[in-house]
């Protein structure tokens, strides 16, 4: 392999988060009396979602706000009276209990031999940390480093700069940042001066001026 280092996300990376917001929605929805959560509020609650992890990239906000505020929000708009400060944490355990690995990356992981693998993501640390250690990926990763514990998201160079130092990093040329966000990883990657690698299964048109190093599809195409 031409690395030496592997940095990827988690979400929608390494782990399908579609799904896992999925199970995590419904539930949590039903047990508050909701049984139609999913059908009724998924596309408002995504499009609210979306604005405030955009506004977390840009640091127009903490993870600690977005946690409750993507309900409040979504509350008012549908006239719900539930307390979004549990319910938010109710989301959370239920986030954390989902393991839902992509096709490809098991073999693609294991592929990489003896090179050093991390994972570097924007998520909150408790349901990061409990999804990867319920799922085949558990003993894969010399460390999880994320945004909630670091107290800096991708594409702050700040968060990179936390990485190097821990793992001891010193050859920007021998670290590829792996991941599926162009806002994010991508650009983060590239505002640090390391390699990138954009993992695009649904083929997007990238508008951005994020500019990755190189492009996939699938895991199998990962060669690098």
């Amino acid at each position: 392999m031409k690395y030496d280092v592997y940095l990827f996300d988690l979400d929608d990376t390494l782990m399908d988060f579609a799904e896992t917001e999925k199970f995590a929605f419904t539930n949590v929805f039903a047990a508050n009396g909701f049984p139609n959560g999913l059908a009724d509020y998924r596309d408002s609650y995504r499009a609210i979602s979306t604005v405030l992890w955009e506004d977390l990239e840009q640091g127009r906000t903490t993870l600690a706000d977005l946690k409750t505020e993507r309900f409040k929000r979504l509350f008012l708009q549908h006239s719900i009276e539930l307390d979004a400060t549990a319910f938010g944490q109710a989301y959370l355990e239920n986030l954390g209990k989902e393991v839902h690995v992509i096709e490809g990356v098991e073999d693609m992981l294991a592929r990489l031999g003896d090179a050093r693998v991390a994972v570097v993501t924007n998520g909150f640390n408790d349901v990061q940390l409990a999804r990867i250690a319920a799922s085949p990926l558990n003993k894969t990763f010399e460390a999880i480093f994320t945004s909630e514990k670091i107290g800096f998201q991708k594409p702050q160079a700040e968060i990179f700069q936390h990485v190097f130092q821990a793992l001891q990093l010193t050859d920007k040329s021998r670290v590829l940042m792996i991941g599926d966000s162009l806002s994010s990883d991508i650009l983060g990657g590239n505002h640090f001066g390391i390699d990138t690698c954009w993992y695009n299964p649904h083929r997007k048109t990238n508008n951005t001026t994020a500019k990755p190093t190189y492009e996939i599809h699938h895991w199998d195409e990962f060669t690098f």
